[in-house]
């Protein structure tokens, strides 16, 4: 089976995760994929096969050489986004593509001068959509290559590497595929997931990220005889939002910038909430940003009563390069795979969070490399055929470099 079949058959599973679900996984048709992968990498006869209760699957290839190896591991989730339908994704291939418009579908066009990426692959041969759903390469594509990669392997014995693990999990979308991936079962001594865009990016900094909730009391008087009464919540959220500067949100940042984002407010007379997230790279910075927000809240209850203004600020997750930074040979094999691969790299921070970021901070130093996927969560999502080619190689690459990293 080559690459493009394994991805192929990869996306006829709907694994939208929610939001929404307490359950773990998030959407019980997440299992039917899970049990799908399970009985494939049986089948292709890796070792230590297993799937646990909330749908977690690992897998080895083991050392075909008895030198002292470190174990490393690869990793991508199986979830796509809660933002864009997953059921019946109906794939094509625009073979050696000429850099005009894609009709995905009778008027649904995607077109370079909306989606200049394109014309990063002309000649390729893109994997694409039908117009009315995602595709899946986030990250089926990121599956597909480490499959792919550990079936080469397998098949090559004269190449050389030590015990490789994988691990697939769910409801990485969500915010929630590191909390119960097991590391200690994992078993290696640093990882890497499979989950990045275009070809060459490798991310090994994220966001520091935190949310708050701003909770307002108000009280409701007839607007007629309100005067002195009336604490109109409304108003008050509109009052504290203001508060907040206009220039630090995500429509205005790009690169290292940090933000606030207003997720949304419930909001009525008698009551508001306001759901904020918090990003930014540099760790005090994010202090100072969260300190902001609780300045804020203390100014308004100075203002209008403890009782009527509370605020509550979680830590999220937090920036990798304060793991990654002290074990820097984790990138420096990636930067050496990508140049025997002829993939020029192309590190560059995420505006974002990663299941990466999480398994780093839980003691697993695992970096983010490209899948392919361009156009994330929406119906002009496409993958390459031959990125994800040059995915599988820089894996297998990196494998083969980790054997000969003690020398």
């Amino acid at each position: 089976m080559n690459i493009t079949e394994r991805f192929l058959n990869y996306v006829k599973f709907d694994t939208q995760s929610s939001e929404e679900s307490q359950t773990v996984p998030s959407t019980p048709k997440q299992l039917v994929f899970a049990e799908f992968l399970k009985k494939e990498l049986e089948d292709e006869g890796f070792d230590d096969v297993e799937m646990d209760d909330k749908g977690y699957v690992y897998a080895t290839l083991p050392a075909n050489t008895k030198k002292e190896v470190p174990t490393i591991g690869f990793i991508s989730h199986y979830d796509t986004s809660p933002d864009c339908s997953g059921l019946n994704v109906k794939p094509s291939i625009v073979r050696n593509y000429d850099g005009s418009d894609i009709e995905l579908s009778p008027g649904i066009v995607s077109s370079p001068k909306k989606f200049p990426e394109l014309l990063n692959h002309v000649g390729e041969d893109l994997i694409v959509t039908d117009g009315t759903t995602l595709l899946g390469a986030d990250d089926k594509a990121g599956i597909a290559e480490i499959v792919q990669a550990m079936c080469w392997l397998r098949d090559h014995k004269e190449v050389k590497h030590g015990d490789i693990r994988m691990g697939f999990n769910p409801d990485e979308e969500i915010g929630m595929g590191a909390h119960h991936f097991d590391v200690e079962k994992f078993g290696c001594e640093w990882a890497y997931t499979i989950d990045g865009g275009d070809l060459g990016e490798l991310e090994f900094e994220n966001f520091n990220a935190a949310s708050a909730k701003i909770r307002i009391k108000g009280i409701s008087v007839h607007p007629g005889y309100a005067k002195d009464k009336m604490v109109n919540a409304n108003r008050l959220a509109v009052e504290f939002a203001s508060m907040l500067p206009g220039n630090e949100t995500p429509e205005e940042t790009e690169g290292y910038e940090g933000f606030y984002h207003l997720l949304g407010i419930q909001s009525n007379i008698e009551g508001a909430t306001l759901s904020y997230i918090i990003r930014d790279h540099d760790r005090d910075r994010f202090e100072d940003r969260k300190h902001f927000i609780s300045q804020c809240v203390k100014k308004m209850q100075e203002k209008y009563g403890e009782d009527v203004i509370t605020g509550e600020v979680k830590d999220q997750y937090y920036n990798m390069k304060e793991k990654i930074e002290p074990n820097m040979h984790v990138i420096d094999l990636v930067l050496k795979a990508m140049q025997e691969s002829d993939v020029p790299p192309r590190v560059h921070p995420i505006r974002g969070g990663t299941d990466g970021a999480q398994l780093s901070f839980k003691g697993l130093p695992c970096p983010n490399i490209f899948a392919g996927g361009v156009n994330f969560h929406g119906p002009y999502e496409f993958v390459s055929i031959q990125v994800m080619e040059k995915a599988m190689q820089v894996i297998v690459k990196i494998c083969e470099l980790t054997a000969g990293y003690n020398d």
